[in-house]
């Protein structure tokens, strides 16, 4: 199973923008599909976005799509999450995921096969 940490987040003003990163441990990191998922107060955690393990591919949640960009660096083992134009609704705990090993599938909690600790961003208004 892929380890995960995240930094990155903190308090951002609406408009603003801010990267998170996600590093990974293990060898096998570029066979995983990684993504992002949110959880705000009150709220079922959400997806946000996924990057395939080789190909480079991303599909967005339509709520983020154009303002919110995936990346990963697979010799550093690390994705990152570009925010920008952000809005107060954005504001959430933010969780790095990996999927399951050579599946291109992560689009619900049930596909993640690991998950960082979280980090929080908040969008002030």
């Amino acid at each position: 199973q892929v380890q995960l940490v995240e930094s990155g987040g903190g308090l951002v003003q609406a408009g603003g923008s801010v990267r998170l990163s996600c590093a990974a441990s293990g060898r096998t990191f570029s066979t995983h599909a990684m993504g992002w998922f949110r959880q705000a107060p009150g709220k079922d955690r959400e997806f946000v976005a996924r990057i395939s393990g080789t190909s480079g591919n991303t599909y967005y949640a339509d709520a983020v799509k154009g303002r919110f960009t995936i990346s990963r660096d697979n010799a550093k083992n690390t994705v990152y999450l570009q925010m920008s134009s952000l809005k107060p609704e954005d504001t959430a705990i933010y969780y790095c995921a990996a999927g399951r090993a050579y599946s291109y599938r992560l689009t619900t909690q049930e596909d993640v096969d690991g998950w960082g600790q979280g980090t929080q961003v908040t969008v002030s208004s």
